[in-house]
């Protein structure tokens, strides 16, 4: 997977609110790309099942982009190119916390070895600005 932020979060309805959208829908879930604001309030906890390492295809990041706010493509792109990527190798049962605004990818993977992953993204608040709530079980 190429260098990206993950900027969409599902929520329970749409609403016409500035900074938030594009909207779509996933399985029945509304999701819309949300603003920095937003997204600085949410942590991802990646909890592995298998090996995660430099056969599988591991997680990849930029550190430090995450206090960049969201970014555009073309930004990504060059900090793809200045900044050093870290890959995050881990054994069966570790989390690897995360921001979704940090620019990740994944290696491809050169073995047939599995990597699967739970990933699990809390909130500071289940809710944000003019009644925008997030979509939880």
């Amino acid at each position: 997977m190429a260098w990206h932020q993950d900027t969409a979060l599902p929520l329970r309805e749409k609403h016409g609110v500035e900074g938030w959208g594009p909207w779509s829908v996933k399985d029945g879930v509304i999701y819309a790309h949300a603003p920095a604001r937003a997204l600085e309030q949410v942590v991802a906890l990646r909890l592995h099942l298998d090996n995660s390492n430099e056969d599988n295809g591991p997680l990849r990041v930029l550190p430090g982009t995450q206090n960049r706010g969201v970014v555009t493509d073309e930004e990504i792109h060059l900090l793809s190119e200045e900044v050093a990527p870290a890959e995050c190798c881990v054994g069966v049962g570790d989390v690897v916390l995360m921001r979704p605004l940090v620019i990740h990818a994944s290696s491809k993977a050169v073995s047939s070895a599995p990597r699967r992953v739970l990933h699990i993204e809390y909130a500071a608040h289940p809710s944000f600005e003019h009644g925008l709530e997030l979509a939880i079980a």
